[in-house]
């Protein structure tokens, strides 16, 4: 029986016959209204609640996500801005920072419609204008310069499966997304990417979250307002103290994300779509999360297989062209591996863990719109998930790749 997979904004069809086909979906959880759940958090928040942290005349800089991350911020903005009047904090006194860390800057029709009324307030990140407001293990904490100059700073943010921090979310979108070269360097470097407890799915003794969470709190971060999701929609929303609320929703999540699989998988096909299938970089996540997840199920040798638009190539942003420019400069995965190893420059992370994944499993891209790109970077395109899975294979399809914790 076919299996539909998301692909860019729609799906595509998956007919193997002619293999032995499980495919593994989570429980999903029960999907709520992402605003009536944004505003019971608010009014019930972990800590005092936000009313009762500002004052009338306080200036407020509320970090939001960017276009790699599917986070309803028009509403958790709205919900925010409407308690921060009830304070008597007006609107002009906010200022709305995009959150894009080292990403690309999103373009004014991204921007309206991901923050619909409220896209007059917003700016984008800029990974050179910032300012140190302290260290955290001697790295100096850098952050977006009109940060520093507010009284208050809010968050938004979506508390799903993180290859790094366990699950994101908290303080990460402003330290990370709102931050210099100096701590993204090195919360993604490989000092601290091959400690003990970085690991997906892990919130508890993370050195990444503990990391984060620390240099969170040089940068200010107040309150939190954080949703988190599955295949069926929003599961959740928690507000108020950082930490608390990722740990909260991270409960929630893996009640409705946890899938336990079997091992020995000749090739695992791994759905992401929309807005994560834009590009290669955010692509291989779904690779990633299955070969170095908690649980990986393919035998030796065995593949994953991902469908995916890839509409922007590699990506734009200069994460997107460091990552870009290790893959397709390198000459085996081993290599690039050993070489990173010794250092590599804020953004190229996302290479040292994919050519991690490469040194044991093939990672083939299908249905994309850039198969060049693919190939350039050490990985195989195709043109449909059939032609990527040997005839015969057991296979373990998994809709909702960067949704599933496989354990």
């Amino acid at each position: 029986m076919p299996v539909e997979l998301p692909l860019g904004e729609g799906t595509v069809s998956v007919s193997l016959s002619d293999c032995d086909v499980t495919v593994c979906r989570p429980p999903g959880g029960d999907a709520v209204d992402p605003r009536t759940a944004a505003e019971a958090a608010v009014v019930d928040p972990h800590g005092p609640r936000l009313a009762r942290r500002v004052d009338p005349d306080d200036t407020v800089g509320i970090v939001v996500t960017d276009v790699t991350r599917a986070t309803p911020d028009d509403v958790l903005l709205d919900v925010l801005l409407d308690e921060l009047a009830a304070a008597g904090v007006a609107r002009e006194q906010v200022t709305v920072i995009i959150g894009l860390g080292l990403h690309r800057p999103m373009d004014e029709a991204e921007i309206e419609r991901a923050l619909g009324d409220h896209a007059d307030l917003a700016v984008n990140h800029d990974p050179d204008a910032t300012v140190e407001v302290g260290s955290v293990d001697g790295v100096p904490i850098e952050i977006n310069e009109r940060l520093t100059r507010v009284d208050t700073v809010l968050a938004t943010g979506m508390v799903e499966p993180h290859q790094y921090a366990g699950f994101s979310g908290g303080a990460k979108t402003v330290v990370v997304g709102a931050g210099g070269e100096s701590q993204i360097g090195y919360s993604h470097g490989p000092e601290l990417l091959a400690r003990d407890g970085v690991r997906l799915g892990r919130v508890d003794d993370n050195p990444f979250r503990e990391f984060v969470d620390e240099a969170g709190d040089l940068a200010g971060v107040e309150f939190s307002l954080n949703v988190t999701h599955g295949p069926s929609g929003v599961l959740g929303a928690a507000a108020g103290d950082p930490r608390a609320v990722v740990r909260d929703l991270a409960d929630t999540a893996r009640e409705a994300l946890a899938a336990p699989v079997a091992d020995g998988y000749d090739a695992v096909v791994a759905g992401v779509g929309a807005p994560k299938d834009a590009n290669l970089y955010q692509t291989t996540r779904a690779a990633t999360y299955v070969v170095l997840g908690a649980h990986n199920p393919l035998r030796e040798g065995g593949r994953v297989v991902i469908p995916a638009a890839l509409p922007e190539g590699a990506g734009a942003g200069t994460g997107e062209r460091r990552f870009y420019d290790r893959l397709s400069g390198a000459e085996s995965a081993d290599a690039l591996y050993e070489e990173m190893r010794e250092g590599y420059e804020p953004g190229a992370q996302r290479a040292f863990v994919v050519a991690r994944a490469l040194r044991d499993h093939d990672i083939y891209v299908t249905d994309s719109a850039s198969p060049e790109v693919v190939e350039e970077c050490l990985m195989h395109a195709r043109e449909s998930v059939a032609d990527a899975v040997e005839p015969g294979s057991d296979v373990l399809v998994v809709p909702d790749a960067l949704d599933t914790l496989l354990v």
